[in-house]
């Protein structure tokens, strides 16, 4: 677990320089570029560019060739996250362990820096001298599609109208499947195109993905009940607050984590198949169904 750790330090510490330097060298000085540094060097796990890079080199690519790839990934997320935060959708007050993008600025900027992000991204990945045209169509093509109104744009749509629902195991697991899972599928399954995996591993690799993101969900809202705020870097107890179906609710504490441990089994045979079992992708798998935060 030490060498883990020491990998996720390292190619954490990669995305974030590389992330400032993008932002800074694209943007003018001014109150849009400040409210994005702001949420960019808020930091975070770094957890879906670590995904891509990883699964690059689980099949012995070259992970810099995945790095602006890796670093879009993470601004779109973290975009996601400041409209996430903002007062007509959860409402949240505190973020990686600061205050909000909207508390710290105002609503209109957050807004506004959550767009510049989004809309970078995409200029991040076509300006790249690493990657030949066709990779970029597919990556652009790819990205939106997994960020976009059939991705997580839906989800998150979707967890809002059913908050103050209750809604059956299967409707929770559509929902998060778009609003969390389809950024983590296109984690691995563009880090495996980059690298040249044939068109049998990448199916697997579908299912491996799509069991990743479900882990990832369910730890959170198993955090959600019994984490530590101080090292999840939020209030815990928010999704009941918002009235959210979560595993837990639905499940009980004791099943969601049993619902989670069925889905790391589905991933690791996932690996398996794909030939990259033992690899730091299936390390990845099992500190992502066992993190504290």
């Amino acid at each position: 677990m030490d060498s883990l750790i020491e990998y996720l330090d390292g190619k954490r510490q990669l995305v974030n320089t590389q992330l400032e330097n993008y932002v800074t060298a694209n943007t003018d000085e001014g109150r849009v570029r400040d409210a994005m540094l702001y949420s960019i060097e808020a930091g975070g796990k770094r957890l879906r560019p670590i995904l891509l890079l990883a699964t690059i080199e689980a099949f012995r690519g070259n992970p810099s060739k995945g790095l602006p790839v890796a670093c879009a990934l993470e601004m779109i997320h973290t975009y996601s996250l400041i409209h996430d935060d903002l007062p007509a959708m959860d409402n949240d007050d505190v973020r990686r362990g600061q205050p909000t993008n909207h508390k710290k600025f105002d609503e209109a900027t957050a807004i506004l820096a959550g767009d510049a992000l989004l809309t970078l991204s995409f200029q991040i990945i076509t300006d790249s001298n690493d990657l030949t045209n066709d990779e970029k169509v597919f990556i652009v093509r790819e990205l939106s599609k997994a960020s976009g109104p059939k991705g997580m744009v839906n989800g998150q749509m979707k967890d809002m109208q059913y908050e103050n629902h209750d809604i059956p195991l299967r409707e929770l697991e559509d929902i998060h499947r778009q609003k969390t899972g389809r950024l983590l599928n296109f984690a691995v399954l563009s880090g495996a195109y980059l690298a040249e995996a044939d068109d049998q591993v990448m199916d697997n690799l579908t299912a491996m993905a799509g069991a990743l993101g479900l882990i990832f969900q369910i730890q959170d809202d198993i955090l959600d009940v019994v984490g530590d705020s101080h090292a999840i870097g939020k209030p815990i107890g928010s999704d009941e607050g918002n009235n959210k179906s979560t595993y837990p609710q639905l499940l009980g504490l004791e099943g969601a984590i049993a619902q989670k441990d069925g889905y790391v089994e589905v991933a690791q045979n996932a690996l398996h198949e794909s030939g990259i079992n033992g690899t730091t992708l299936s390390e990845l798998i099992d500190y992502l169904s066992s993190r504290d935060r």
